[in-house]
């Protein structure tokens, strides 16, 4: 189980952290002067990140029905 970190879990701001990074990614891909090389290797990492948070979100999900019972 995760600790409690200044009010919020420790998995609360890893998917916050997966969101800041993902939004970041997102502002390097809208640059005009990104490679094509480049934009797929952040979209590729973007799309990690966006993954990795689903998976957080979907795990607090199963907490909060599980808690409900």
């Amino acid at each position: 189980m995760a600790k409690e970190k200044e009010g919020f879990t420790e998995e609360a701001a890893g998917f916050e952290s997966k969101l800041q990074n993902a939004k970041k990614i997102l502002e390097t891909l809208m640059n005009p002067d990104i490679t094509l090389s480049d934009s797929v290797k952040a979209y590729e990492k973007g799309m990690k990140e966006l993954t990795q948070a689903q998976k957080i979100l979907e795990e607090a999900e199963i907490k909060i029905t599980q808690i409900k019972g």
